[in-house]
């Protein structure tokens, strides 16, 4: 007994009072967490959206990249269809003799994320000099999350450019 008056007689001298928090203290802490909670859910949406958009433009960049590449690489002409409404491309080839081209694979998802969405819909074909050309729409299409618009555009040399 002693010993137990002896450690609370030293908590309040060197704490103050009696340990633990009160009912004040408690509702100062929520306050606070609420607030910061408040200011940072906002910001936490708009980085989420941007960074899903930047994926999205990325992954269709990069596949239009890699289509080029494969024409080159390869030899003969390559074609990839984004359709407007399709959250996926298609990849085809026309590997001589043939006079048609054909799918590479199956359709590749450039975005898994609703919400996201690409006009127009947009064919490019690839020749083996590297060179590009819309079959489809133009050499321009834009990706968008409803509030920030990307326009992805293509050079007819294949380089690509976002803005």
């Amino acid at each position: 007994m002693d010993t137990a008056n002896s450690e609370t007689a030293t908590r309040r001298r060197l704490f103050g009072g009696e340990a633990g928090m009160g009912m004040l203290e408690m509702t100062f802490v929520l306050l606070i967490a609420g607030v910061l909670s408040a200011v940072a859910l906002p910001a936490t949406k708009t980085a989420l959206a941007a960074y899903k958009l930047n994926s999205a433009v990325s992954s269709a960049t990069g596949a239009i990249q890699a289509a080029r590449y494969q024409a080159i690489m390869q030899g003969y002409h390559h074609r990839i269809t984004f359709t407007q409404g399709s959250d996926s491309y298609q990849i085809l080839s026309k590997v001589p003799p043939a006079t048609t081209f054909s799918n590479v694979g199956g359709s590749v998802l450039w975005t898994t994320t609703t919400g996201i969405s690409m006009t127009p819909t947009t064919t490019l074909e690839f020749f083996p000099g590297g060179t590009v050309q819309a079959t489809t729409g133009t050499l321009s299409f834009t990706i968008t999350n409803g509030s920030t618009t990307k326009t992805v555009t293509v050079s007819g040399v294949g380089d690509v450019t976002v803005t």
